[in-house]
């Protein structure tokens, strides 16, 4: 995937902005409820993008319903419709949903300013790029697996892109591979390693001096989440893995909500030193990643971690953190993943700046 997006012709965009009037906007789906209600915190105005009618449950949660909504026939009209946004000053927030039902591509050629580096969805959603990333960061990983025929113990199948878990497996062998690979998919395949897993949540400021410092801006820990997974989760109920097998049952990894997590505090030194790690290697890369994302991880029994993924984005982790995580609430009090793009965005746009977080 290559972006044909010119990063010159959004800043024109946003030069032509009432830049004392932006409206923040998403797609209303994964982590819109805490975009809107943190930009309504700073006095942002809102915006949520549909198919179809506003979704009702938003009238539940008036201080996170978007001022207005755009309804649309599909998601590629988004593209067709920019014009009548860049009326409205919209900055494009981008989450997991948004990227991924109008596609990394098209995502990438969205003719509105977006919060972030566009870049990095090149190397986050081609899973060999993301590998290249942060191998050469220095962060620890799962082994990669090259050829089905090299399985000999538990490896993760996953596709590329960002699909929620699903379709993704288990598979011991290389009949359990060749019995539920989907041939039309783009594969990876990463050793399974045992253990707890940890999305850690960071966000990173390119704008900042104090605090966690790196070579430019500064590094923060907004949280950290576990996924609930169906069926993974609740299968074993059903008995061992041996009478399952037997039974063809097989565990799936659709993502259906998250858990709230906190670190032994011990391993502080580590969440940091790795996400320090991945932001330096991508101002290297491509010219930074901006905001937030997160690392997906495995804690062993020996307190390694090991990074399966990266999220370089607002990921639904961040939900159960609306009011603040124990981590973002020792930054400021109630600082959600939402709130801080906002806060980030304003900055930005008091230092005269905006270029340097949108494109």
């Amino acid at each position: 995937m290559t972006s044909n997006i010119n990063t010159s012709c959004t800043h024109r965009i946003l030069k032509e902005y009432d830049q004392e009037d932006l409206t923040i906007a998403t797609v209303c789906s994964h982590t819109s409820l805490q975009i809107f209600h943190g930009a309504k915190k700073e006095g942002l105005k809102t915006l949520g993008i549909c198919i179809g009618k506003p979704p009702r449950f938003y009238d539940a949660f008036p201080l996170a319903k978007p001022d207005c909504f755009m309804s649309v026939n599909s998601y590629k009209e988004i593209l067709e419709r920019t014009d009548e946004l860049a009326k409205k000053n919209v900055i494009i927030i981008p989450h997991g949903s948004f990227v991924e039902y109008l596609g990394a591509s098209k995502f990438a050629n969205i003719r509105l300013p977006t919060f972030g580096n566009r870049k990095v969805l090149e190397w986050e959603s081609d899973r060999r790029m993301e590998r290249k990333w942060l191998e050469e960061a220095g962060v620890p990983m799962p082994r990669k697996i090259q050829r089905p025929e090299d399985i000999k113990g538990p490896v993760m199948v996953k596709y590329h892109g960002a699909k929620g878990g699903k379709g993704f497996f288990v598979a011991k062998n290389i009949s359990d591979f060749n019995a539920r690979i989907d041939s039309k998919e783009i594969y990876d395949l990463q050793e399974f390693v045992l253990g707890t897993r940890y999305y850690l949540h960071y966000f990173y400021s390119p704008l900042s001096t104090d605090g966690y410092r790196l070579s430019q801006g500064k590094l923060e820990l907004t949280g950290m989440d576990r996924r609930v997974e169906s069926n993974a989760d609740e299968i074993f109920r059903l008995g061992s893995p041996t009478e399952l097998e037997k039974a063809g049952i097989q565990p799936t990894f659709v993502v259906t909500g998250n858990v709230p997590l906190v670190l032994r505090e011990s391993l502080l030194p580590k969440v940091f030193e790795m996400g320090e790690k991945v932001v330096e290697k991508s101002i290297e890369l491509f010219g930074g990643l901006i905001g937030s994302f997160c690392l997906e991880t495995v804690l062993t029994d020996e307190l390694e971690f090991r990074v399966f993924e990266i999220s370089a984005r607002i990921v639904a982790g961040t939900n159960p953190y609306i009011n603040g995580s124990p981590y973002s609430e020792l930054i400021q009090p109630e600082l959600s993943t939402g709130r801080r793009i906002a806060i980030e965005i304003k900055k930005a746009r008091d230092m005269g700046c905006l270029e340097k977080v949108l494109t």
